[in-house]
């Protein structure tokens, strides 16, 4: 009987594998361990392969392709990406954690740092989408012709696929981060999701108005 007290009343450990495999099932767990104990260890590496991943969908979007060569697309997108992505992290843990404040929030931006790297495994594991990807189609991933995807069933298939595969860690990384969130911030789900809202409004609000009002002026002159 006291061996099963104690195990009930001992904290939750993980392991380096366990925190990679357990959070998939126990994202609440996992982050409440993250978060209790600082595991500060994958951090910096997290956040470097996050913007990496971050700038090739950029690249993606906005046809990077069309002007550059494969690669150069890649090299941009990995020096420039694990750098300025790291920085951009950065700068929205600080925004989350100002933000948060308004809702009651208690963590700090470290801390808020610490769950975002680590609600972003699933867009650090995204990167190896890019094999097949590249493999398949080359620097057709990153050109604004969807055409040059869809070259016979076979590659639709696989374009599709791929694309299905990504939406899924996507939206997965988001669920991470409203969890993560949650636990960092001392605070119900609800209000992490408007924690998470909260820094892209408090940017693009300031630059709509400003784009209206400088509209505004220009056309009174």
């Amino acid at each position: 009987m006291d061996d099963i007290l104690d195990e009930i009343e001992s904290p939750v450990s993980f392991s380096d594998q366990e925190i990679f495999t357990k959070i998939w099932l126990s994202p609440k767990l996992v982050f409440q361990y993250i978060h209790e104990n600082e595991y500060d260890k994958f951090v910096p590496v997290l956040l470097v392969l996050a913007g990496i991943s971050r700038s090739f969908n950029r690249a993606s979007l906005k046809g990077m392709g069309d002007d550059l060569s494969l690669g150069a697309v890649v090299a941009i997108c990995v020096l420039f990406g694990g750098l300025l992505g790291w920085i951009f992290y950065y700068f929205y843990a600080g925004l989350l954690s100002w933000t948060g404040r308004w809702l009651g929030g208690k963590g700090d931006v470290q801390s808020l740092l610490r769950i975002t790297a680590y609600a972003m495994i699933p867009a650090a594991i995204s990167l190896l989408l890019l094999i097949p990807e590249i493999a398949f189609f080359g620097n057709g991933v990153f050109q604004s012709d969807i055409e040059v995807y869809t070259d016979g069933p076979v590659s639709e298939m696989i374009f599709y696929g791929i694309a299905v595969f990504e939406l899924i860690l996507t939206l997965t990384a988001l669920v991470f981060m409203v969890i993560g969130l949650s636990v960092a911030q001392e605070m119900s789900l609800g209000k992490s999701v408007l924690n998470l809202i909260l820094p892209v409004l408090v940017i693009v609000v300031p630059v709509v108005l400003i784009a209206l009002l400088s509209s505004l002026v220009f056309s009174l002159l």
